[in-house]
């Protein structure tokens, strides 16, 4: 398995769609990054040469794409701030609740959580009733 920026990407797997594995790239920029340095993207990652990994490498980091721990570190203060600002998103961050407009009287069931029922319990020796 070939390692770029401290992640272990499949080797089995066309290069294309290994560096997505890395947290920042997608598709779209896996395939510009790779036009970039003139690799062929139906080349397995595992087929790679030293020189060609070092040269992917380079282009990640001179595009200057923040990728894995510093693309992470972005997202968490860019939440910490609508927080602390107290701003209509950053509350319903806060609540867990769905931040862009979905309804949640029926649905919402991905970021409220399972169902909280407030009912009678019955007891475990009472009769089956109709």
């Amino acid at each position: 398995m070939p390692r770029l920026l401290g992640v272990e990407i499949p080797g089995d797997k066309r290069i294309e769609a290994s560096l997505p594995y890395i947290y920042g790239i997608g598709p779209s920029t896996a395939k510009r990054i790779l036009e970039q340095v003139n690799i062929n993207p139906d080349v397995r990652a595992k087929d790679l040469t030293p020189e060609q990994l070092s040269q992917i490498i380079q282009a990640i980091t001179a595009s200057k794409l923040p990728i894995e721990g510093d693309l992470r570190r972005e997202l968490q203060a860019n939440l910490k701030r609508l927080q602390a600002i107290n701003c209509y998103r950053g509350i319903r961050h806060r609540r867990g609740l769905p931040v862009r407009g979905q309804r949640t009287s029926t649905n919402a069931r991905t970021r409220k959580g399972p169902r909280k029922t407030v009912g009678v319990q019955r007891a475990k020796d009472a009769k089956a009733g109709k």
